[in-house]
Formats: C-alpha cells, sequence, structure tokens
C-alpha cells in the first residue's frame, strides 16, 4: 500500500499534454489500463521519430490530438482531468483550452493510480537515485518476470523485453508486484510511501548534495516495509533514517549486505563478482553490476534467496538507449547510444565506453544536453568529470542544449561553457560540435576500427536515429 488512508480518486477521463514524453507515455498506459479513458497531445505528435510510439498508443485506446486545445474543443468528450508535468509552461494552449478542468500533475497522478493499483495489498517497490533508475526499475521488473512473478511495470525507458504487441516498452502489465521510478529532480519522490524503498546514488543533478540527503531520507523512512540502499547512500542516511526498518545494502565495501568488486572487461564481455562469485553482466559497466546487485536486494527484501535473485537478474536483456549497441561504421568503429545526461551518468558511460575501447583505442563521443536550465547547473561537476576522465586520444563533442519548446533562458550556451572549461584545462580535448549532418561526416572521418562513437543525451528521441544512421555508414 501507498498510503494507508488514502480514499479512491480515479476519475473518468484524463488528457495527458505532452504524451509523447518517455513518462508521459508510460503513465497514460498505466492509466488506461486502469479504465480511465485516455486522451493526450504533444507537440511533436507529427515527427516521424514519433510514428511507431503513437500507433501504439492508439492500439490500446488512446486518442491523440495536436497541442492546440482541439480536445477540448466545443462537443467534445468532457475531461476530468488534464495531467501535466513541470516542463509544460502555463502558457501552453491546452491550459488555456482546457479552463477550469482539474489540472493533476504528473507525480500526483501516478501516486493516484498506484494507490488504485494497490489497494488490495499489491506489493510497490520504488525506484529512487540521481541516476540508473530506469535501468534498475527494467531489471527488477524482469527478474520478477524471470521467475514467473508478474510485475507491472511503469518506467522511463522502453524495456527490451516488454516491447511487444501494443506496449512500446515503458510500461508492462502484471498482477504480482508494482515497479516504478520516483523522481527527486522536482521533489515528486516524496509523494510516495512504497512497500519497498530504493536509492542507488546520491550525485549532484538538480539540488546541492545537503539537500539531496535530507530529500532521500525523508523518501526511505515512508517504506512501509523495507529500504535498499548503496552502501554509499547508506552511510550518509544512517543518523537520519528509521532504526526499525529493514535495509539491505550493497556497494563495494565489506560491510555491504551484498558485496560487489572485480569488475573487468575481456572477450567482449564484462565480469563483476557478488559476494566474491564472479559473474558475466548483462551489459557492460561497472554501473550495471550495481544495478544488478540492487535488483537482486530489492528481491532479497521480497524474501526471495540471493541465488535465485541473482541468477534471475543475470538474465536480462536491459533497456533501449541504455548503452545500446547500434552497429559499426564502414571503417569498423563500434557504435552506442546512450540516454546519459547528468554529470555521474556521463561519467560511467565515457569510463565504460573507454574500458570497451582498450587503451589502443579512442572514444568519440557525443553530448547534447536535454535543457538550458539543467546544463547550467551540472555544467562545473560535469567539466571537472571530463578533466579527470577524458585521455589525450579521446575527443568530446559538446552541442547546444535541447530545445523542447515553451519558456526556457536559454543560457548557459554550449560555446560559453566550453571557454570556461577550456580556461581551467586548455588541452581538454572538448569541442564545440557543429550540425549533425557536419558531425556525421566529421565522426565518420575520424573513427577507425579500434575506436567508440558514443552518442549521450536525453528527451530527444532524434539520437537514436543519429546513432544508427552512423552506423549504417
Amino acid at each position: 500500500m501507498l498510503n494507508k488512508n488514502s480514499g479512491r480518486a480515479i476519475m473518468g477521463s484524463w488528457h495527458f499534454v505532452g504524451i509523447c514524453g518517455i513518462g508521459m507515455s508510460a503513465l497514460a498506459q498505466f492509466a488506461a489500463a486502469l479504465g480511465i479513458k485516455v486522451s493526450g497531445s504533444d507537440r511533436a505528435l507529427e515527427n516521424p521519430e514519433n510514428e511507431a510510439l503513437k500507433t501504439m498508443l492508439q492500439a490500446q485506446g488512446i486518442q491523440l490530438f495536436a497541442q492546440d486545445g482541439s480536445r477540448f474543443a466545443s462537443g467534445s468528450c468532457p475531461v476530468d482531468a488534464l495531467v501535466y508535468s513541470t516542463a509544460i509552461e502555463e502558457g501552453n494552449p491546452e491550459f488555456a483550452a482546457a479552463g477550469s478542468v482539474r489540472r493533476i500533475h504528473r507525480a500526483a497522478a501516478l501516486k493516484m493510480l498506484i494507490q488504485e493499483r494497490c489497494v488490495s495489498g499489491k506489493p510497490s517497490i520504488a525506484v529512487a537515485g540521481s541516476c540508473g533508475k530506469t535501468s534498475t526499475t527494467a531489471l527488477i521488473a524482469e527478474a520478477l518476470c524471470n521467475m514467473q512473478i508478474q510485475s507491472e511495470c511503469v518506467n522511463g525507458g522502453m524495456i527490451h523485453a516488454f516491447a511487444q504487441g501494443v506496449y512500446p516498452g515503458n510500461y508492462h502489465p502484471g498482477s504480482d508486484a508494482l515497479i516504478f521510478e520516483a523522481d527527486e529532480s522536482d521533489k515528486s519522490l516524496l509523494e510516495f510511501h512504497p512497500d519497498y524503498a530504493l536509492v542507488l546514488n546520491i550525485g549532484t543533478d538538480h539540488y546541492p548534495k545537503a539537500e539531496l540527503v535530507e530529500m532521500f531520507a525523508q523518501f526511505v523512512n515512508q517504506a512501509q516495509k523495507g529500504a535498499i540502499l548503496l552502501d554509499e547512500v547508506y552511510e550518509l542516511l544512517k543518523d537520519k533514517i528509521n532504526p526499525a526498518l529493514p535495509v539491505i545494502t550493497f556497494g563495494s565495501s565489506s560491510a555491504a549486505g551484498i558485496k560487489v568488486n572485480a569488475y573487468h572487461c575481456g572477450n567482449g564481455k564484462s565480469f563483476a563478482a557478488f559476494n566474491d562469485q564472479v559473474l558475466p553482466l548483462p551489459a557492460p559497466g561497472w554501473h550495471t553490476a550495481l544495478n544488478v546487485a540492487a535488483a537482486a536486494a530489492v528481491m532479497m527484501q521480497m524474501q526471495i534467496p540471493f541465488d535465485r535473485a541473482l541468477e534471475a537478474a543475470l538474465r536480462t536483456r536491459g533497456v533501449a538507449r541504455r548503452f545500446d549497441f547500434k552497429g559499426r561504421t564502414a571503417a569498423g568503429a563500434a557504435v552506442y547510444d546512450d540516454y546519459a545526461h547528468n554529470p555521474e551518468k556521463v561519467a560511467n558511460i565515457l569510463k565504460t565506453a573507454q574500458d570497451l575501447a582498450g587503451a589502443d583505442g579512442r572514444v568519440l563521443a557525443f553530448f547534447q544536453p536535454h535543457g538550458y536550465g539543467p546544463f547550467g547547473f551540472m555544467a562545473g561537476e560535469l567539466g571537472r568529470n571530463l578533466q579527470k576522465l577524458l585521455r589525450k586520444q579521446d575527443v568530446f563533442y559538446l552541442a547546444e542544449p535541447y530545445y523542447a519548446g515553451g519558456t526556457s533562458s536559454f543560457s548557459p550556451h554550449a560555446a560559453d561553457v566550453l571557454q570556461q572549461w577550456h580556461a581551467l584545462a586548455p588541452d581538454l580535448p572538448v569541442y564545440l560540435a557543429p550540425d549533425r549532418a557536419a558531425l556525421k561526416q566529421l565522426l565518420l572521418s575520424q573513427a577507425g576500427k579500434k575506436d567508440l562513437i558514443l552518442i549521450m543525451g536525453a528527451r530527444d528521441n532524434t539520437l537514436a536515429i543519429f546513432a544508427a544512421d552512423l552506423a549504417g555508414c
């Protein structure tokens, strides 16, 4: 149960603003599965990259409209609630056309749906942290399904195992447990009182570290049955959380409940030791080893034996745009695509790419920040991470932040941030990215057989298409 005192608040018809967003489309499918009449609109509804998603949503009975207020035209079926996210500006035409229709923030809508779904005692698992939420949510949900525990999952990415039929993969129906992401970016994770609360890490993305610690501590204390914490997170929170709450830790310290170490790559595969047992990972990266351990720890809290939980977690297929191998260029360079969008995630993925490329290979990375506001907040730490990580042979191309429409400061610009980075580290191999066509030619001319091209960024669905295009050349 998410809130034992909550009443039923599900209404007949909901309209989702920005329904092509990865999180909003998952939420819309969840609502439709609960019997709510769902419609939605999006600025990019007719963009080619959204065609497959659009077709699947419609196949689920979800009506789609241009984001021009036409859903609320005279004679249309009534709407009981308008669901929106923090990214939707007050001047959006849907708000104006909806008039007095009740507005529900995305997080509040998710809370209401989870309360409705879990009212009979269905266990809920909330996955939180500065990075890795989507991959780990997918790991838990798919691992449970591998053990014939049918998991319902609301996720911020397209899970390969769940992308079938009318479902694109970011929502999966299931009767035995509910797994979902809890977002710290707008503090909406505090809306939830899950049975099990998982915190993967605490990094700098949207708030100062001290503020994040207080927020995550409150989130953990709202768990009903247990918490699962990275060992480093536990050290930060241990004096702030309820001592009666059962906690399982995971990480590289000797005190961790699930100890992870000995990560290495060899012959195109990655390995790690879990409680001293060396096993192949489902995907490259130290972060993957930690995510697998986190998933196994969650299942241990659910009274599933460690060996069974670990085996099921290692037998998963992952999420689209999470270090996705797209193929090779004509010259033989490997091309990978990733959703990395904050300093911690960019650092994790760069290190993973370097491990795969090896000492003789180069990483040619392209990064597009997912908005001007987030870029301004993370620019300093991102620059410091690049100074520590980039090798002399690597190249990092920085693009202007992605603009999805609405209000924006349009600051800082990529060129201004590059100037600041180079003032502190003149030899840093970071450059301003040209337009996509020119960048394509540049990457293809530079990358050889031993090199790895890495495309990174969030929100912009064309990044995956760009990566696939590079791999097809």
